[in-house]
């Protein structure tokens, strides 16, 4: 069912790798309720991923850019404007990466550039969207801007290493610049706290479907699933919540107000 909640706005959606990204599901809801948009990655990962794919099921001009680049930022705004036709009503950060992680690397052995690195492209790369946008004036009053966090941001997970640092610095960035950016043009930013999710990124990290199913028995309603925090995202992207920001909002089907559940009580007893 479509409730037409995006028609007529205009959007950035970055992060789609393939069909197992929530940017891919965020795409593909958002064309399905009316909005219009830009898809970006950075170019190693269009070369890497199915992007086109949805581009074209989207249609949907695919834009390459670095979001560690201000300048590559700059020009993702421009080159979106002027396909979408005027400003930017909303804009996806799905976007993170640690390189000690995909090394492999223990929390005790972290190579500190490399954590800078997962900070800059994780966190950072916020800020600058948003930097860059109010600079150019490129988003519309009460536009809407959502970032993809973690509960590791607030809680300790031991494989998930610097990345818990780069999703703690994320959401504090949509907080400050969710203050600086409601007071004079109305946009509003917010993170998403997903559930554990089955993309190409979460099934990366070491141990995750064990995490996983630990996290579905924990949580009263289970796993919040890709397509479902494309629903969420959507409602954030709509005027249905002009008043939500600065928010870190749990998508989790419970698990972050649970202390522990009788499945795993039950799981535990000799």
């Amino acid at each position: 069912m479509t409730y037409n909640l995006l028609k007529g706005k205009r959007g950035i959606i970055t992060g789609a790798l393939d069909e197992n990204s929530i940017a891919w599901k965020v795409a593909l809801k958002a064309k399905e309720e009316g909005a219009i948009f830009t898809l970006t990655n950075a170019p190693v990962a269009l070369r890497m991923g199915k992007v086109k794919e949805l581009a074209t099921a989207c249609q949907a001009e695919l834009i390459p850019a670095d979001a560690t680049i201000p300048e590559d930022i700059e020009k993702l705004y421009e080159q979106s404007m002027q396909v979408l036709g005027g400003k930017i009503d909303f804009v996806l950060h799905s976007i993170g990466m640690s390189p000690n992680v995909r090394k492999g690397r223990g929390y005790g052995e972290l190579v500190y550039p490399d954590f800078l690195k997962s900070i800059d492209i994780s966190a950072l790369s916020l800020h600058k969207f948003l930097q860059t946008a109010e600079k150019m004036d490129a988003l519309s009053e009460e536009a809407s801007v959502v970032a993809l966090s973690y509960i590791a941001a607030q809680r300790t997970f031991d494989t998930y290493s610097d990345m818990a640092q780069a999703k703690a610095v994320l959401e504090s960035i949509a907080r400050s610049y969710g203050a600086r950016y409601g007071r004079f043009r109305k946009v509003r930013v917010n993170t998403i706290s997903q559930s554990p999710t089955k993309t190409t990124a979460g099934t990366g990290i070491d141990g995750f479907d064990a995490f996983y199913d630990y996290a579905d028995k924990m949580s009263p309603l289970g796993n919040a699933s890709a397509d479902e925090c494309a629903d969420y995202v959507v409602v954030l992207f709509s005027d249905l919540t002009r008043k939500v920001t600065m928010q870190n909002l749990f998508h989790d089907g419970g698990f972050s107000s649970m202390g522990i559940s009788d499945e795993i009580v039950q799981m535990m007893k000799p």
